[in-house]
């Protein structure tokens, strides 16, 4: 059974709104929400700079060898962009392996695929459960997360790679504690929950439907939660693209983007907790954010690449199935620039 995204798990603000004062400024702030990493560094092409840039090239780690031999890899076409952003839990992890491209014990609990088309006018995030049924090269099949324990970042991207046949052009990783830091950054963030639960990691705390205005410590909880739900992984997924939906809306607010203390707080509090390739430096974010200077919430989408369901491994895993025909496709719409026209077509977009 194919398990495709709810209309209700893409960006809400998909409807065409009158242009409004202050529009390039909102597309730095969008970035920021987008993917938490990117949106970081693109508000160094703002009026902070030199300030911005050395808070995150001092304090974000860098890793030296991020990709796999040449040789492995699919070739550059066109001039989109695609970026492989991990979440991570370090609470099991060793940075500097991660840091160095080496296998490490450290899995991505989140792994996301951002696709920027050529135009520079939409971004498109995938979300990949991290418990999919695939080849890991050299390795045999096994869950996708387990690409970075086994090989490390160049591993991870290899697999993605060979998968999809898309060349990936940056990654970012981000230890789950840097939500915690930028939503107190923010002064909290409203969350709106669809599926009530009672949090695992914070004992006596239940969260019934609506809005909530959550801190840091309870944003982290929500980000992480999987257990508290019988889809598991499925729901955390959707939580955590409805999270970045709140970082949206909170970071495109005018109150937020015309405050140089906000903005330099949240680059402050997430880039000790963000690992980048050595080439995605404050730089050519800032140069990224400038091409993406016209974009605004409606013009970004995340959706979950579907899956055949759950299913179990020959050695007794609980695992989650490929969805063969919906790779095939969304790689053939990467590789014509035309993701955008998959996405219409699947109906992945809001469903008010």
């Amino acid at each position: 059974m194919t398990h495709p995204i709810d209309s209700e798990e893409i960006t809400a603000e998909t409807r065409s709104r009158g242009r409004r004062p202050g529009k390039k400024r909102k597309g730095r702030g969008v970035l920021i929400a987008v993917a938490v990493v990117v949106a970081l560094v693109a508000v160094v092409a703002g009026g902070y700079l030199f300030n911005l840039a050395h808070t995150f090239d001092s304090a974000s780690s860098k890793i030296e060898q991020a990709f796999p031999e040449e040789s492995t890899r699919p070739q550059k076409t066109g001039t989109a962009i695609n970026i492989l952003v991990m979440g991570s839990d370090s609470r099991g992890a060793t940075e500097s392996d991660s840091a160095a491209g080496t296998p490490t014990n450290q899995r991505a609990d989140t792994l996301m695929l951002m696709h920027i088309p050529a135009d520079r006018k939409n971004i498109y995030t995938m979300s990949i459960m991290r418990d999919l049924w695939v080849n890991i090269p050299g390795h045999g099949e096994a869950k996708i997360n387990s690409a970075l324990a086994l090989g490390g970042t160049p591993l991870m991207v290899q697999t993605v790679e060979s998968i999809f046949q898309q060349r990936i052009d940056h990654v970012a990783m981000i230890d789950f504690e840097g939500f915690k830091g930028l939503t107190d950054a923010l002064g909290g963030v409203t969350v709106n929950i669809k599926v009530p639960f009672t949090s695992t990691a914070l004992p006596g705390q239940s969260f019934a439907p609506g809005q909530h205005t959550f801190d840091g410590t309870q944003a982290l909880a929500f980000v992480r939660e999987r257990h508290a739900y019988a889809d598991g992984d499925y729901q955390r997924v959707r939580n955590q693209q409805e999270f970045l939906r709140a970082i949206i809306k909170k970071s495109i607010a005018g109150q937020t983007l015309s405050n140089p203390i906000t903005i330099n707080n949240m680059v402050g509090a997430v880039s000790p907790f963000v690992t980048v390739d050595k080439s995605l430096d404050s730089g050519a974010v800032a140069a990224l954010a400038l091409e993406l200077k016209d974009i605004r919430a409606q013009n970004t989408v995340m959706f979950t690449l579907p899956t055949g369901g759950i299913g179990t491994s020959s050695d007794g895993q609980s695992i989650v199935l490929t969805d063969p025909n919906a790779i095939q496709h969304i790689s053939a719409a990467m590789t014509s620039d035309t993701l955008g026209e998959y996405v219409a077509a699947n109906k992945f977009e809001n469903g008010n």
